[in-house]
């Protein structure tokens, strides 16, 4: 008979900041995901991250609030320039690319979290 054998995956420890700020930034993106469809919950969650951003500092999870950050204020500002631009028709075509882009951004930082990854990393 042969054996069977297991694999033992050894996952790194985190500390209980670590998962502090991952559990943090996991509420964040959610609520972002959600403010995708309604829009002010995309506000409470980029309010939420930055208020949370220093308790997060010096773990692996830092970047996704810069992430978070980076994602709100361009997003905001290309949205502007969008309606701006309505009145030319060609702010309907950023409007969707904006929203396309901030679904990747919060995407990408959903997975790379859930797997306990930095989001540059």
């Amino acid at each position: 008979m042969s054996e069977i054998q297991e694999e033992v995956v050894v996952s790194p420890t985190m500390t209980m900041k670590d998962e502090a700020a991952k559990n943090n930034a996991l509420i964040a993106y959610g609520l972002m995901v959600v403010g995708l469809f309604t829009g002010i919950f995309w506000i409470v969650g980029a309010i939420w991250a930055m208020i949370k951003k220093d308790e997060a500092k010096g773990t692996i999870f830092e970047d996704h609030y810069t992430n978070i950050t980076k994602t709100f204020w361009w997003g905001l500002g290309l949205s502007i320039v969008s309606f701006v631009l309505a009145f030319v028709v060609v702010g309907y075509f950023l409007a969707v690319a904006v929203w396309i882009w901030s679904i990747f951004r919060v995407i990408k930082g959903l997975a790379k979290l859930t797997s306990n990854k930095a989001y540059n990393a």
